[in-house]
């Protein structure tokens, strides 16, 4: 009971009022029920509706996957656990992910009995998807020493020989400095000899605090990375995945993000609600 004090307090969510949560839920499942024809417009409730890129001519959003993460606890129909058990310099374990009860996922960076502990969300083998626009709304970790991050993972990056068409390790974000400046990151070919890399740094001014809307548009011929509406990367590097992966959202205790003995833990990030959308046919 008292570490999860320590944590709340350590980590207060910004509380957001129930009803008008509700109301937005009501809206997406709406959307989701209607003609995938049809426009999506979702309420002003949250920025992150602005935030959309404009569709092709003759084409809209259509919303088809999303966790908004306003239940009492994680929504295991769509997320599950990546296994306890060591990553890095630290500990990837289920204690250090949890739902604040106010509609956003809170995963922490802890120190237990002399371990460093973190955590890890997937949604393998319950929503795997390929291109469309994916979207999280988030407010960073404020300690040294570990990372958040948001990712499409799927078997084939192991793969060799068809670059990263036949599966590429897809980080929309991951955020090692405390500063304004976030990264984006393409991985192919295995992590072996043979691994291939891209990336590229961004810097947007008050990134640090605050909340932040943060998307890629994967298209069949390129990458487009978005933050708060501004794009950021454009690429086709590995030449472009092909085939469906899966969403994770975690936290990484390692030294690419600075010295954990310096942080004042528990420290965590916090996850607003994840979007996914696809491009359709506009409806004459």
């Amino acid at each position: 009971m008292r570490l999860l004090l320590d944590r709340t307090r350590a980590c207060p969510a910004m509380r957001v009022d129930m009803g008008a949560r509700l109301l937005l839920l009501a809206a997406i499942l709406g959307c989701i029920a209607c003609d995938p024809s049809r426009p999506l417009h979702l309420p002003a409730l949250k920025p992150a509706s602005q935030f959309l890129p404009a569709a092709p001519q003759g084409t809209a959003w259509r919303l088809v996957w999303h966790d908004e993460f306003d239940g009492a606890s994680l929504d295991m129909t769509k997320w599950g656990f990546r296994p306890d058990g060591p990553r890095r310099d630290g500990w990837w374990m289920k204690k250090a992910v949890t739902v604040d009860g106010q509609g956003h996922l809170v995963i922490s960076a802890l120190k237990e009995d002399g371990k460093y502990i973190s955590g890890c969300v997937v949604t393998t083998r319950r929503f795997e998807h390929a291109f469309g626009y994916y979207e999280t709304r988030v407010q960073f970790q404020k300690q040294p020493g570990h990372w958040s991050a948001f990712w499409l993972q799927c078997e084939g990056t192991g793969k060799v020989g068809d670059e990263g068409r036949d599966g590429t390790e897809i980080d929309i974000w991951e955020k090692p400095t405390l500063d304004d400046q976030i990264e984006h990151n393409l991985h192919w070919d295995g992590y072996g000899q043979e691994h291939q890399h891209a990336g590229h740094k961004a810097t947007v001014p008050g990134l640090s605090s605050g909340w932040h809307t943060i998307g890629l548009w994967w298209k069949p011929d390129e990458y487009v990375f978005f933050v708060d509406g501004r794009e950021t990367w454009r690429t086709s590097a590995g030449g472009v995945s092909q085939v469906p992966e899966y969403i994770m959202l975690s936290n990484e205790v390692g030294t690419w993000a600075g010295d954990i003995s310096s942080a004042k833990l528990p420290d965590c990030f916090i996850v607003d609600y994840v979007r996914v959308f696809d491009v359709v046919d506009r409806k004459e």
